[in-house]
């Protein structure tokens, strides 16, 4: 493991593989650099991976206030520790985040998007607004089970998987970086697309779905192809939205080294 320093002073932790092309993985909500540990193997073989903790995850610090700038200014330390330019690859809100800090400027050359989580039904931005409120009121209250819960009924789980989550011993990790939800919404804005932002994205950018996450994936990824300067798209087949990484890596490979 690694260390470096953003613009406010907050430490980083990543861990460097590999030899090539700089790479950087940037996880999702509810997730640190662990869930991208299989994936920065598989792409070790051909690039310098640089799978990070985002900022009040795993063994990275944390300052507040938080803001989508400071999140930025994190990646764009890590690109910098890379030797000034990487592709990156994003997963869930975590390719938000790729997206917004592309249009800030950051010196991504490629971007790899997997399953940006913006709806495209206009009903969409009043339930983010009931769950960023709700979030809001257990953070504050301190239950940090119970705001991690709310995030996975609003994702789709079933309250019996869910319950079955909350006695299992990874639990104790994701309430750990609970607080960091409300981070990955303000990433996501109203989750509605942000038509003007995506369009200013100057980067090569593949995004990426799945078959069997649901019909929301295919409405995202065909709004963001539809604005993007230069996208290319890719469907994987029997995938769903935690995609396999073994399936994921050598469409990445192909994209990154293109």
């Amino acid at each position: 493991m690694e260390n470096v320093r953003s613009s406010d002073g907050t430490t980083l932790a990543f861990d460097r593989l590999g030899a090539g092309t700089p790479v950087v993985l940037v996880s999702g909500a509810s997730t640190a650099r662990a869930i991208h540990t299989e994936l920065a193997g598989l792409l070790a073989s051909d690039f310098t991976v640089f799978n990070y903790d985002r900022r009040g995850r795993g063994d990275s610090g944390d300052t507040l206030p938080y803001a989508v700038e400071r999140e930025i200014e994190d990646l764009d330390a890590i690109i910098n520790a890379a030797g000034g330019s990487a592709a990156v690859f994003g997963s869930s809100s975590g390719a938000v985040l790729v997206l917004r800090a592309a249009a800030a400027g950051s010196p991504i050359t490629k971007l790899a998007l997997w399953e940006p989580p913006f709806m495209v039904d206009p009903d969409d931005a009043r339930h983010q607004q009931q769950y960023v409120v709700e979030l809001g009121r257990l953070l504050e209250a301190d239950r940090r089970s119970d705001a991690m819960a709310l995030f996975m009924k609003t994702v789709g789980l079933p309250d019996e998987m869910i319950a079955g989550m909350q006695q299992a011993p990874f639990w104790p990790g994701m309430e750990a970086i609970a607080h960091t939800l409300a981070y990955d919404a303000s990433i996501m804005g109203d989750s509605t697309v942000p038509i003007d932002l995506i369009s200013s994205v100057k980067a090569p950018t593949l995004v990426l779905n799945g078959t069997e996450t649901g019909a929301w994936s295919a409405s995202s990824a065909a709004a963001i192809i539809g604005v993007l300067p230069d996208p290319t798209h890719r469907v994987l087949e029997g995938q769903s939205h935690a995609v396999a990484w073994d399936v994921l890596a050598p469409v990445l490979k192909a994209f990154f080294a293109d």
